[in-house]
């Protein structure tokens, strides 16, 4: 294909961006609107179009653009192959649904909101195409500007002490992937990823490197004990910056594993794997516990997160085809369950302004629909069959059984946690008694928030019994991933 695709599958929110920081002020910002719609449907149509013309029977990279950069130091390298096409074609589902969700919910400065989720869609996008470390590391580290303000400045009472928070942490924790980058460099006298994977890192130096790149992605996951910016971050964010950062930005940290720290570093991933094992299970376990105690609907989701996050860094480290696909099953599945639950909770902010779980009850009398829905996507968070949130824990599980009977074991108590915390939250707003005589007021949801919530909805449950759209798109390229694995690991 001689049409750049993935270029302009990265700068065309940037430069619709550009577009509506032009466009004349107005009262209800109608144009602003029109254009980031636009925007972010025409990339959500071109990510279908290259998911549809992608060779799904060929691991190696495909659509590659290669331009030379700063004196053919660094390269402008770009290229998808079955693993990455997912997280593309999702960063373009989820944007217009961020969109459309901040018409109602944000009320100043609407406009400057929509420039900033269009920049952070172009970075998102950037990441999961960028086949250089140093193109990686820009994108990577650049989304924290736009996610920065989003919490900042549209947050909630405490966005600053929120914003700085989960900008230090995540930017302290990529400072030792950058010197790591660097590292590799003067190792292999490239940052080109494909020629990295065909030159082999030292032995020697792997340990030293594989931590490095863990400071950021354990931080960017987040992984206990690192975890603590998350819920700050989400309870205090906007409703469209708390779907953006559950559903896609989290994914960066499992799709780094999979690009870097695997490929790059076999020998060092087999010798901590014990370790991400036990930091995996804390995740899943302890976070779990916490979230039975929360009173904020917006906490206890996002430690839910945490747990679900804890699966994916099990199942990748298990290094076994089942708990790879699974991994990357669960993260495409949570990116669509966690949108909706936020999404579910923003539409009962917007009326009444509160998180707090008290606040709510018996709102199936009053919100059918909206009850319905809200039902769906927490039965498809605990995992149950039919919906995408239980094959992608089953299979993880089911790797970890063929090389950690305990983590297994621990890992499947988790499961049983969290269909307590969802279930405990479902009863107490759903079906609880009505405190609140304001709740017997509210309108049920309107068409914008039903078209959001049943087109997720929708795929939730599609993908839990049609799964072979997704796994068939990367089951290749697993295997060439555990093949080469298994390959450095003989050769040692």
């Amino acid at each position: 294909m001689n049409f750049p695709i993935l270029s302009t599958l990265i700068f065309l929110p940037l430069i619709s961006s550009f577009f509506i920081f032009l466009s004349k002020e107005k009262k209800n910002n109608y144009s602003a609107i029109y254009i980031s719609l636009f925007s972010s449907i025409a990339t959500l149509t071109l990510s279908l179009f290259l998911w549809y013309s992608l060779d799904i029977n060929t691991p190696e990279f495909q659509f590659i653009e290669e331009k030379s950069w700063i004196n053919n130091f660094i390269k402008f390298k770009l290229g998808v192959d079955g693993i990455s096409i997912l997280f593309i074609v999702l960063t373009a589902f989820i944007t217009p649904i961020c969109i459309i969700s901040c018409v109602n919910s944000i009320k100043l400065r609407l406009k400057e909101f929509l420039i900033a989720i269009l920049i952070l869609e172009t970075f998102m996008i950037g990441v999961f195409c960028s086949l250089d470390l140093v193109i990686f590391y820009l994108f990577f580290e650049a989304g924290l500007i736009p996610m920065f303000l989003i919490i900042g400045v549209w947050g909630g009472p405490r966005r600053v002490y929120s914003a700085f928070k989960f900008f230090l942490f995540t930017l302290l924790g990529s400072v030792l992937m950058l010197a790591a980058i660097i590292v590799i460099y003067w190792l292999t006298g490239t940052t080109d990823i494909t020629e990295i994977y065909e030159i082999k890192i030292p032995k020697d130096y792997q340990n030293l490197l594989w931590l490095a790149f863990l400071s950021s992605f354990a931080v960017k996951m987040p992984m206990w004990p690192v975890h603590t910016w998350l819920p700050d971050a989400h309870v205090e964010a906007p409703t469209a910056g708390s779907v953006i950062l559950a559903a896609i930005l989290l994914k960066m940290a499992g799709y780094g594993f999979l690009r870097f720290s695997i490929p790059m570093f076999p020998l060092a991933s087999e010798f901590f794997t014990p370790l991400i094992y036990i930091l995996s299970i804390i995740a899943i376990i302890y976070t779990s516990l916490v979230a039975l105690m929360q009173d904020d609907m917006k906490k206890l989701i996002a430690y839910s997160s945490v747990a679900h996050m804890g699966y994916v860094t099990l199942g990748i480290f298990t290094l076994t085809k089942q708990g790879i696909e699974g991994s990357i099953y669960q993260m495409i599945s949570h990116g669509l369950i966690s949108a909706a639950l936020f999404l579910c909770v923003g539409v009962v902010y917007d009326r009444l302004h509160s998180r707090m779980i008290s606040t709510y009850g018996g709102l199936v009398n009053y919100l059918p629909k909206y009850s319905f829905l809200f039902l769906v996507f927490a039965l498809a968070a605990l995992g149950l069959p039919g919906t995408s949130g239980f094959l992608g824990e089953f299979l993880i599980l089911t790797g970890a059984f063929q090389k950690n009977y305990l983590a297994a074991m621990l890992g499947t108590f988790g499961v049983v946690l969290g269909a307590a915390y969802m279930l405990w939250l479902t009863k107490r707003i759903i079906f609880g008694v009505t405190n609140n005589s304001e709740i017997k007021k509210l309108n049920d949801v309107n068409k914008s928030e039903i078209a959001m919530l049943a087109s997720l909805a929708f795929f939730v449950i599609f993908f839990g019994f049609f799964p072979a759209p997704l796994m068939e798109t990367f089951s290749v390229s697993v295997n060439s991933l555990i093949d080469n694995y298994q390959s450095a690991l003989n050769a040692n």
